[in-house]
C-alpha cells in the first residue's frame, strides 16, 4: 500500500509526525508504517516508555491489572510476554514497552531527547510545520499527539517552596534513591495515586514522615500478588475472549453487568456483596456491585460508608482515622486509587498526618513547613501534587490552527473536541486518547488501540478519496461536547471538583474531560460513524451533514 509521498530534498516532509514514544506513540508508529505511511516520531525523553519512563517513584505501578493493561494487536506478542504480578511495577511495565519496541523495531522511527515546542498549520501547502527544541522545523501532512493525558506535571503551588534548602523531589520526575531519604525528616505533600503508592515505602526508611493531605481519598487495597503458572496459562489460552470483553466493556476491563440497584436487596445482602468485593479485588470498579452507585447519592452513601468503616478499623488512632476518611466526595466521583498497606502506614510511630483543610500551608522556610497552626521541621520534601491532565501535554505543543488561533485560546472557555480525537480549526491534527475521550476513566491501552486504529482508517479513507485535508466541523465538535456533558450530568462525577474537571490547575476551564458512556458504546459509535462515511468530518472542505446525536442514541 503506497501513500502519496510528501518527501522532497527541499522540505524533508513526511506523511505523519507523531509526538511521544509511550504506549500511544509506539502503536502509532507500528500501525501507520505497516500501512505504508512515512512517519517521524519525536520523544522528549532519551528512550521509549512515556509515562513509564518518567514515573520511577517508589511503589510506582499501574492500577489496572497487567493482563489487561497491555497491547492486544499481536497474538504472538501476547503469548511470548509473561507478567509476573497482578499489578506490575513500573520497571516491569517499562521492560514490556522496551520489548515491544525491540520486537517490532520501532525505535528507528523516533528521534529521542527532542521535544515538539510549536506547530503551525500552513494552509497554502496543506502541511503542518513543526518546531523542535533543537531549532529544527519539520513538515508533515498529519500531526498526531500521543503525548498522553498524564505527562505534564502541574506547577508546584506550595507557598514559599523557593525558600526551602533541603532535599526536594517530585514523584512525577523522581531522580533520587529511596536510600537518600533514610533517617531524614520527610514531608510528602499530596495523597493522590503517586503519593499513596510512595508513602508506605518512604515511611519504612524515613526517620519521621509527615504526610500533608489536601483531600482524603478512597484508597482500596490492591490485593496485589504474583500470578501463578496456571493463571498465566489460563489467560493466554483465553486471550481472544478476554480482549473482546475489554473492548466492549464500560471501563476497558472485563466487567460483569449488574442490573439491580443498591436498595433492591436487603441491608445484609448489600453488605455481603461489598465485603466480597473488598476482599476479592479491593472494590475494583465502583459501580460493579450495583447499577446505581454512580448515579444515586443515597446508594453511593452505602458504599462510601462501607469504606469509611474499613478505614476506622484499620487506623488505630481515632483522630487520624477521621482525617483519612473521605467525607468530601462520593465514592468514585473522583479517581479512587489502589494502595498497599496505605492506611496501615499511619499506625507506625514515625508517621504523622496533617490535614491542609484544617491548617493550610502559609509558607516554607529553609528547613520547615509553616501552616496556620504550627511549624514542621523537615529535611526533605516530596511533592506528589499531580498533573495538568490532558490539556497540559497538548498546550505544550503550542499549536496554531487554520484561523491563526492557538489551541489554548480555542479552549479558553471550555475544553472541546470531536470524539476526543480531533479539534475544529486544527486540520490534519489528531489526539490519541485526548480530552472528551473514554481515556479519562478507562483502561487507557484499550482506548489507545481503538483510537489509533480509527485514526489510521480515517487517513486511509481520505487517501482513497484523494483528499489532503481532514477536519472536524465546528458543528460536530459542539454536538460531541453536548453529548459528553449530557452523559456525565446524571452521574456523581458532575458533583465533585477534581483533576477530572481541571480544578487542580488555576485558570483551567471547568469541563469534565472524559466521555463516561463506556468504552464499548464509544467503540461501537466510532465504528458506526466510519460506516456512515464519517459524519462530522470534512474532507477538503466538504462535510457530511448527518448528526452524531442519533448515532449516540441508536448505539446501546
Amino acid at each position: 500500500m503506497n501513500s502519496p509521498s510528501l518527501s522532497t530534498p527541499a522540505t524533508a516532509a513526511v506523511d505523519v509526525i507523531g509526538v511521544g514514544a509511550g504506549f500511544s506513540g509506539l502503536y502509532l508508529a507500528h500501525r501507520l508504517t505497516t500501512a505504508g505511511w512515512t512517519f517521524a516520531g519525536f520523544e522528549a525523553g532519551p528512550d521509549v516508555g512515556g509515562t513509564w519512563f518518567w514515573n520511577t517513584y517508589p511503589g510506582a505501578r499501574c492500577d489496572v491489572e497487567s493482563i489487561y493493561y497491555s497491547y492486544s494487536f499481536d497474538e504472538t506478542l501476547q503469548q511470548e510476554w509473561t507478567w509476573s504480578q497482578r499489578f506490575a511495577p513500573q520497571a516491569e511495565i517499562l521492560s514490556y514497552i522496551n520489548h515491544v519496541a525491540d520486537r517490532f523495531d520501532l525505535r528507528k522511527h523516533f528521534t529521542f531527547d527532542t521535544r515538539v515546542v510549536g506547530a503551525t498549520w500552513n494552509a497554502a501547502d496543506r502541511l503542518w510545520e513543526v518546531q523542535l527544541d533543537n531549532g529544527e522545523t519539520r513538515r508533515s501532512r498529519y500531526l498526531i499527539s500521543g503525548a498522553g493525558g498524564l505527562s505534564t506535571p502541574k506547577d508546584f503551588d506550595v507557598p514559599g517552596l523557593e525558600n526551602f534548602t533541603g532535599l526536594q523531589v517530585s514523584t512525577s520526575r523522581w531522580n533520587i534513591s529511596l536510600d537518600d531519604l533514610a533517617g531524614k525528616r520527610v514531608a510528602v505533600i499530596g495523597t493522590g495515586s503517586s503519593g499513596v503508592q510512595a508513602i508506605p515505602l518512604i515511611a519504612q526508611v524515613a526517620g519521621h514522615l509527615t504526610v500533608f493531605q489536601r483531600t482524603p481519598n478512597y484508597v482500596m487495597p490492591a490485593r496485589n500478588a504474583a500470578l501463578a503458572t496456571e493463571q498465566i496459562d489460563s489467560i493466554k489460552n483465553d486471550y481472544p475472549t478476554i480482549r473482546e470483553e475489554c473492548r466492549h466493556s464500560p471501563g476497558g476491563i472485563p466487567e460483569y453487568p449488574v442490573t439491580d440497584n443498591a436498595f433492591d436487596v436487603s441491608d445484609e445482602e448489600r453488605q455481603r456483596r461489598y465485603e466480597a468485593a473488598y476482599e476479592r479485588s479491593g472494590f475494583n470498579g465502583v459501580g460493579a456491585e450495583f447499577a446505581d452507585l454512580l448515579t444515586n447519592p443515597e446508594a453511593n452513601r452505602t458504599a462510601s460508608e462501607f469504606i469509611h468503616d474499613k478505614i476506622r478499623k484499620i487506623v488505630e488512632d481515632p483522630a487520624t482515622a477521621e482525617l483519612l476518611v473521605p467525607k468530601y466526595h462520593p465514592l468514585g466521583a473522583k479517581r479512587s486509587v489502589f494502595g498497599t498497606d496505605y492506611y496501615e502506614t499511619y499506625n507506625r510511630p514515625n508517621v504523622s498526618l496533617v490535614s491542609l483543610r484544617d491548617e493550610p500551608i502559609q509558607t516554607m522556610t529553609e528547613n520547615a513547613i509553616v501552616t496556620s497552626k504550627g511549624t514542621y521541621e523537615v529535611d526533605a520534601v516530596v511533592l506528589a501534587i499531580g498533573f495538568d491532565a490532558f490539556t497540559g501535554p497538548l498546550y505544550g505543543l503550542d499549536l496554531t490552527g487554520a484561523s491563526g488561533r492557538k489551541l489554548q485560546d480555542a479552549w479558553r472557555d471550555g475544553i472541546r473536541s470531536y470524539l476526543g480525537m480531533m479539534a475544529a480549526d486544527f486540520p490534519n491534527f489528531f489526539m490519541v486518547g485526548g480530552p472528551l475521550s473514554p481515556a479519562l476513566v478507562s483502561n487507557v491501552v484499550v482506548t489507545i488501540e481503538q483510537a489509533v486504529d480509527w485514526i489510521a482508517e480515517l487517513l486511509e479513507h481520505a487517501r482513497d478519496n484523494d483528499a489532503a485535508v481532514i477536519e472536524a466541523t465546528a458543528e460536530a465538535e459542539e454536538e460531541w461536547v453536548n453529548i459528553t456533558e449530557a452523559t456525565v450530568a446524571p452521574t456523581l462525577y458532575a458533583t465533585t471538583d477534581s483533576w477530572y474537571r481541571g480544578s487542580n490547575v488555576d485558570g483551567k476551564p471547568d469541563t469534565f474531560m472524559g466521555y463516561v458512556g463506556g468504552v464499548g458504546k464509544y467503540r461501537r459509535m466510532c465504528t458506526e460513524i466510519a460506516k456512515r462515511g464519517y459524519p462530522g468530518v470534512q474532507l477538503d472542505g466538504e462535510a457530511q451533514s448527518r448528526h452524531l446525536g442519533p448515532i449516540h442514541q441508536e448505539i446501546s
